[in-house]
């Protein structure tokens, strides 16, 4: 799996808009943590959602 993002760039989650723009803080594997805007912190498994990075 090829990620379109690295560590320090920002994101949003195109499933969950309200949770604002996002900024990618790790990659472990398939699971990226994410420090949203409106929601905290989320670990997410890349191949079940597609988040969109903010270029």
């Amino acid at each position: 799996m090829i990620l379109d993002y690295e560590p320090g760039d920002k994101v949003t989650n195109p499933n969950n808009k309200d949770w604002g723009i996002g900024q990618v803080q790790s990659i472990i594997n398939d699971k990226v943590t994410v420090n949203f805007e409106n929601a905290g912190k989320k670990v997410i498994i890349a191949k079940n959602v597609e988040l969109k990075r903010i270029k």
